[in-house]
């Protein structure tokens, strides 16, 4: 960063906008659906530091659609789980719907916004700025126009002066950017190392109070935070049967395919590592409109794992209609593996309290609740959890509310599987 830009967001202002727009009437909304773009200030967000005090039903009512509008799905945004602990605002909730968000009086575009409540608190809030997954490339002047004006606007809402973020991969920090730390709250602006060459990925605001919690509170840290595999049975859960692990935080990936690196967002997040998908991404040199094979996904977490503090173990692999084991050094097949050790690891790893990466090829085999008919192709999940006494493995997708936990006989998950994974932290 350069000491013209360090000097920019030093700079108080003197006001700023936070002021919510005013709501749309049943006809101007319908007249924006009709033309496949909506548009949405979020200035309520982020009102440091009076967003603290937001509830889930206050977000229910501040982005409600115009009274008379019925849709089986607000385009403004979603509860990732059923319990509303996690809310997401997606750019392109439809595949032939954009929705424009804003911040600071429609000055500052917004890919994504990500809202924690841990609770009943607010417990932060991540803005995706810019990601190339959503936006596609964007010029190095509008990234730095972005940056500038976030940094000079954060910095009048805390009232303080930042302090510098580098990246150092020796202790998993992959980011760079800006601290800000007062008494009205955290805030951290990141971006990829190499964005300020001319390379731009990512670029995202987390806001938080003082008080928060979990992976928020490891985002203002000046190391990797992460569990210790010793801790991670405590989260195994037993009840009729069912043998689960609690506590995965849900992520909808949106109509990117980006199951990859959504479902090891997940993962990473459940260990205390904080990062998002299009980090992840950027990490992992993943394509958002290309689909996912077993190499693939190979591939892509195995250039993530040493990133995040974690290794990465290949179980087994799809091949020529098969799964086989694999030589992790020089990545070649191995023996048939077989079903038994397909249950075997299920059980060992969820025991541990160790989630499983598993793709698979969706749509050939049932599974509860059904998945819409028309769905298809390669896909990557997280096992969660197995029951014996029914013969099913738990499973969740990285869909949103609905999708925490699903089930699939055992035998039926073997044959879709194309490739059986895990990360695990390294500190012991």
């Amino acid at each position: 960063m350069t000491r013209a830009l360090a000097i920019l967001f030093c700079g108080l202002l003197a006001g700023h906008g936070t002021a919510s727009a005013e709501p749309l009437t049943e006809e101007e909304f319908r007249s924006q659906l009709e033309s496949g773009k909506l548009a949405q200030r979020l200035d309520l967000l982020i009102d440091i530091p009076a967003v603290w005090s937001i509830k889930a039903d206050d977000l229910d009512k501040a982005f409600a659609l115009p009274q008379g509008v019925e849709m089986k799905k607000n385009p403004y945004f979603n509860w990732m789980t059923r319990t509303r602990d996690r809310a997401v605002f997606m750019r392109r909730p439809y595949s032939n719907l954009t929705v424009d968000f804003s911040l600071f009086d429609g000055a500052l575009p917004v890919d994504e916004v990500v809202v924690d409540f841990l609770d009943g608190k607010l417990n932060g809030i991540s803005f995706s700025l810019y990601n190339r997954g959503d936006s596609g490339a964007i010029s190095a002047e509008e990234f730095e126009r972005r940056m500038k004006l976030c940094g000079q606007k954060t910095g009048a809402l805390l009232g303080v002066r930042p302090v510098s973020k580098k990246a150092d991969l020796t202790q998993g920090l992959l980011a760079e950017g800006w601290t800000w730390i007062s008494q009205k709250g955290m805030a951290t602006l990141e971006h990829n190392p190499e964005a300020l060459q001319g390379k731009p990925e990512f670029l995202r605001l987390k806001i938080a109070p003082r008080e928060t919690k979990g992976v928020f509170a490891a985002a203002f840290q000046g190391r990797q935070a992460a569990v210790k595999v010793s801790e991670l049975p405590k989260n195994v859960v037993r009840e009729n049967g069912d043998v689960f692990i609690k506590g995965i935080p849900m992520v909808d990936q949106g109509p990117k395919g980006y199951c990859v690196v959504a479902t090891a967002q997940r993962l990473l997040e459940y260990y205390g590592i904080p990062a998002d998908q299009h980090q992840i991404a950027q990490v992992a040199g993943s394509d958002a409109d290309k689909g996912t094979n077993s190499l693939a996904m190979s591939e892509a977490l195995g250039k993530i794992d040493y990133r995040f503090k974690t290794r990465f173990k290949i179980h087994a692999m799809g091949h020529e209609g098969r799964l086989v084991q694999v030589d992790e050094r020089k990545m070649t097949v191995g023996r048939d593996f077989p079903k038994s050790q397909f249950e075997k690891i299920i059980r060992s790893s969820i025991d541990d309290g160790i989630p499983l990466l598993w793709g698979l090829t969706l749509g050939e085999y049932p599974e509860e609740p059904a998945i819409a008919m028309q769905t298809g192709g390669g896909h990557m999940r997280m096992i969660i959890g197995y029951n014996d006494a029914t013969r099913r493995i738990i499973f969740t997708d990285s869909w949103g509310a609905g999708h925490e936990m699903k089930r699939m006989t055992m035998d039926d998950a073997y044959k879709a599987s194309q490739g059986l994974f895990t990360m695990t932290p390294t500190v012991r």
